[in-house]
């Protein structure tokens, strides 16, 4: 891996697609901090529509096509076009959309549109959070920031954990504010191990960030290290009449805390093949036990939750945050 510089060339990649009021609302005003307030280089490739819950899944047997994307000012929506174009008035950038999963969106932007130009990979920030085992391992925000560890490049996946709906927007601004810190401060301390050989190195880190009305209080947030709490789930899908083609899901994701809670049903017996997408995760949702110094306590207390991960869906244990006594796990640093 290459050495810390102070302002890394940064690939943004998301699940959620371009920037969409209601399923992907928080991509542009991020991409908007790190540019102007960091003053990183930051190109963005991202899909061209909503894959949530879709993991570290590439296309294999798909052609993967894309097109150009031009944001404006006001509020992150443009113009797509099939060609590379000049920017026009008030259009911040030039992104690229492809018809992919956010693992495929990482790995093309790393290797092929930007070849050795990345030094740093951020996915998100997500519609909902991505804390457990149950969620990160299903979620394609940390899925593409496992990819681009795999890639050897170092990733960070953002969440933004959706408590309330719909979510005040003036939450937006100050979880920007400090998904930024945390971000530049990550990349700013990450260790790096000699020859290439990752033996203690973090490989990515999955940060969370609820967004509550502590947000907007000034001393903000408490900030955590934790590790992942090991999570499941049981049945995902229930039975649906033949009739029935598509259903919604909220773009918040089955985390949300005010997702409706589905129960299981006994099967019918007319023996119908058509399921849709409703998960029972009361137990998640809702549990009566988090293990403490896990990203769901940090959540659970209205904290933040930064969990340091390898890239083998394992935590680093050896000499890297290390903590006696749970007051330790508790941010000293200023961001």
């Amino acid at each position: 891996m290459s050495s810390i510089k102070s302002r890394p060339t940064v690939l943004l990649t998301n699940d959620d697609g371009p920037p969409d009021s209601k399923e992907s609302p928080y991509i542009f005003g991020l991409y908007k901090h790190l540019t102007e307030h960091l003053g990183w280089d930051v190109r963005v490739v991202i899909p061209s529509s909503q894959k949530s819950w879709i993991g570290k899944a590439y296309q294999i047997k798909e052609i993967t096509k894309g097109s150009y994307f031009y944001p404006t000012n006001s509020n992150g929506h443009g113009e797509i076009s099939p060609v590379s174009r000049p920017l026009e008035e008030n259009e911040v950038a030039e992104w690229i959309l492809l018809d992919a999963t956010p693992a495929t969106c990482a790995n093309i932007g790393i290797h092929n549109i930007y070849p050795n130009e990345i030094d740093l990979v951020i996915s998100g920030p997500n519609l909902g959070r991505n804390s457990s085992s149950a969620f990160a391992l299903s979620s394609g925000t940390v899925g593409a920031a496992m990819s681009s560890s795999l890639s050897k490049t170092r990733s960070v996946a953002l969440s933004y954990g959706t408590v309330t709906h719909p979510t005040p927007t003036t939450y937006f601004e100050p979880a920007h504010v400090l998904g930024t810190k945390i971000i530049e401060y990550l990349w700013r301390t990450w260790g790096s191990d000699e020859f290439g050989l990752r033996k203690n190195e973090v490989d990515l880190y999955n940060v969370n960030i609820p967004l509550v009305d502590s947000l907007l209080d000034p001393e903000g947030l408490e900030i955590y290290w934790t590790t992942m709490w090991r999570t499941g789930y049981g049945r995902l899908f229930k039975e649906l009449p033949p009739s029935v083609k598509s259903s919604d899901v909220d773009p918040a994701g089955p985390d949300s805390s005010t997702a409706p809670v589905e129960h299981a049903k006994t099967r019918s017996t007319e023996g119908n093949l058509v399921f849709k997408w409703s998960p029972a995760m009361e137990a998640l949702i809702r549990p009566e036990y988090v293990e403490e110094g896990t990203d769901g306590w940090a959540l659970r207390k209205g904290a933040v939750s930064v969990t340091p991960l390898r890239a083998s869906f394992a935590e680093p244990v050896e000499g890297i945050h290390v903590f006696a006594k749970t007051e330790d796990r508790m941010w000293k640093v200023r961001l």
